[in-house]
């Protein structure tokens, strides 16, 4: 479990879209949590662990982006310093993380 969660270092809004861009060290991320939506997060530099109902999947910058289902628990750890990951949704959903 990761605690506490981590602020995103950017966020911003593009044409109907939420991107929270995180920058981590190792063993930070953001603890199991769920939404009402899904949403798509992807790793930019370093590595990450995604954990979610059912599955824990290990992902990097060659890794394509993971949906993350509406009511589904998930989490994400970074594996090493200097991770770089990033949550996508839709302005509709703005939330915390």
């Amino acid at each position: 479990m990761i605690y506490p969660a981590l602020t995103p270092a950017h966020k911003f809004s593009y044409e109907g879209a939420i991107m929270n861009i995180y920058h981590a060290n190792k063993g930070e991320g953001l603890p199991r949590h769920g939404h009402l939506y899904s949403h798509a997060t992807f790793c930019m530099s370093g590595s990450c662990v995604i954990r979610k109902e059912g599955k824990e999947v290990i992902v990097d910058k060659y890794t394509q982006p993971i949906n993350l289902v509406a009511n589904e628990w998930h989490e994400i750890e970074a594996l090493e310093n200097g991770t770089v990951f990033c949550n996508v949704f839709s302005e509709k959903h703005e939330q915390s993380y």
